[in-house]
């Protein structure tokens, strides 16, 4: 829809209360310029309009649409590109313009709230055009007054609702200019519309039109965890042996990078139900939402998992090539961490559907990660230490993940995902969590005092007990009360800062 070429529809809005206006006469230039550049471009007169200005019910989707307004909502269906023309008084809109956008722009047509915080953007992909005319100097309406007109339809209206980017155009003083001014302006606008042959988005913003997605999918907020216990591992075999393989090292986690990848697309795909069920999704649960909300396709995430696959496959033999270690240990071993990860949710084992995701995800991240990074440098598994490096990471990841199964309770007890909230209940997965929060904790003193990791954790690994509190707290609240939050953000926030301490302090020490 955004770059259509002469198969654009451009729609232009005259925002001037007055037809005989300047804005009016901008207007028809970008409309013949357009014309000129072979789109479908239409008008809409807001002083031809008829409807209520203001909204007198509580909610503008209840208020009575008259015909104007409902019409005004098709040709916005319609277009492609939204033009807006109009005056800057006081620093703002005109009346005429802000009630017209009140009217038209609401729930349900140009959003719609799926919680507090999230809402679907129902005009995306939609781009936009302001010019604006005002007496007030550019730079000072920008720095004195904060471009309220501007920005305020830019950020809080057409970006709200999915319209973007916002191109501005903003001509000024008008009152002061000279005619020959003026003629110049019409030309500049009359080009903007002529300009429309090319389309709307740059090179660049075609580009990033295409990767966004694709970035939102992979979902790198988890990665750093990934990281920093492949680093554990490694560092742990260099402590040992002295040597340290660099170029091993980085293609190593590229490796890993790519499997966690297909895992997470994986994710995506075959939890795509739940997915769609879930209304208290956030950043840290209910997957990315790229097949939900239709910005990749099924096939093409298939695509990128076979691609990535391969890609894998060949890594794989390069870095068991490179690696100290024997061949087929490291191969095998890679094999087993893709089959254990992949089966999350994939089948025919789709663990995180039987009771055991929470585990998985615990192991897969922790000790297996680990013992990657300690094997492709040349050790062997057979080694404890990695193992004991393992250990109160383990129990640190599975609250979080206990608890991220919170806010996924209502869709994925509807999709038949058995995760550790709807086996238990809320209830007695949080005590769950309560227990596993214990361990770590426990297992902070063993190691630490048993001198197995000291020298790894430094006196400064208590701190961590600090936070276990923080976080038993939280949960007892959160087991205290009786109407059960749909959101846990705040816990999920807290539970994965946890797993931090066990990650990056060790991964400090031994680097």
């Amino acid at each position: 829809m955004l770059d259509k070429g002469n198969d654009m529809n451009v729609l232009v809005i005259w925002g001037h209360p007055r037809k005989d206006s300047y804005c009016a006469a901008l207007a028809k230039e970008y409309i013949r310029g357009a014309k000129e550049a072979g789109v479908n471009i239409e008008s809409l007169v807001l002083a031809d309009m008829r409807f209520e200005m203001s909204v007198v019910v509580p909610s503008p989707e209840d208020q009575h649409m008259e015909d104007d307004i409902l019409k005004a909502q098709e040709w916005i269906k319609w277009a492609d590109h939204l033009v807006f023309v109009f005056p800057t008084w006081w620093g703002n809109m005109p009346a005429l313009l802000k009630a017209f956008l009140d009217r038209v722009l609401t729930p349900g047509f140009a959003f719609r709230e799926i919680q507090p915080d999230a809402f679907n953007k129902l005009l995306s992909p939609r781009t936009a055009q302001l010019i604006a005319t005002m007496d007030t100097p550019v730079l000072i309406d920008r720095l004195f007054n904060g471009a309220p007109a501007t920005k305020s339809l830019t950020n809080a209206t057409l970006k709200f609702c999915g319209v973007k980017p916002v191109r501005k155009m903003l001509l000024s003083p008008i009152k002061h200019s000279t005619d020959e001014k003026k003629q110049q302006w019409l030309r500049e606008v009359y080009q903007k519309g002529r300009n429309l042959e090319r389309g709307v988005l740059t090179p660049w913003e075609k580009f990033k039109k295409k990767i966004t997605p694709w970035i939102q999918a992979v979902r790198l907020q988890f990665y750093p965890m990934t990281f920093f216990a492949y680093g554990i591992g490694a560092f742990a075999f260099s402590k040992l042996n002295g040597d340290f393989n660099i170029l091993v090292f980085v293609l190593g986690y590229i490796l890993l990078f790519l499997m966690e990848v297909i895992v997470v697309f994986s994710n995506d795909y075959y939890d795509r139900e739940t997915d769609r069920l879930n209304r208290f999704y956030s950043p840290f649960s209910g997957g990315s939402r790229v097949l939900i909300n239709g910005l990749i396709s099924e096939s093409a995430l298939k695509k990128a998992m076979k691609i990535l696959f391969f890609i894998s496959c060949v890594l794989t033999a390069v870095v068991a090539f490179l690696s100290a270690a024997v061949f087929h240990q490291v191969v095998l071993m890679v094999a087993v961490l893709f089959l254990i990860a992949i089966s999350y949710t994939a089948p025919p084992l789709k663990f995180s559907y039987r009771g055991w995701g929470e585990v998985v995800v615990g192991f897969t991240h922790s000790f297996a990660v680990i013992l990657c990074g300690f094997v492709f440098q040349g050790g062997s598994m057979g080694v404890i230490l990695p193992w004991l490096l393992g250990i109160p990471l383990f129990l640190s990841i599975i609250p979080a993940i206990i608890m991220g199964g919170v806010p996924d309770f209502a869709a994925d007890k509807q999709a038949g995902k058995g995760t550790l909230a709807v086996r238990l209940g809320k209830n007695r997965a949080a005590y769950f969590a309560v227990f596993f929060v214990l361990l770590s904790v426990i297992s902070i003193f063993f190691l630490k005092e048993s001198d197995y990791l000291d020298e790894v954790y430094g006196n400064i690994i208590y701190l961590a007990i600090i936070h276990a509190f923080w976080l038993l707290s939280m949960l007892y609240k959160f087991i205290r009360t009786e109407k059960k939050p749909n959101r846990i953000d705040g816990i999920m926030a807290v539970s994965l800062s946890y797993i931090m301490w066990f990650a990056l302090v060790p991964f400090i020490k031994l680097a």
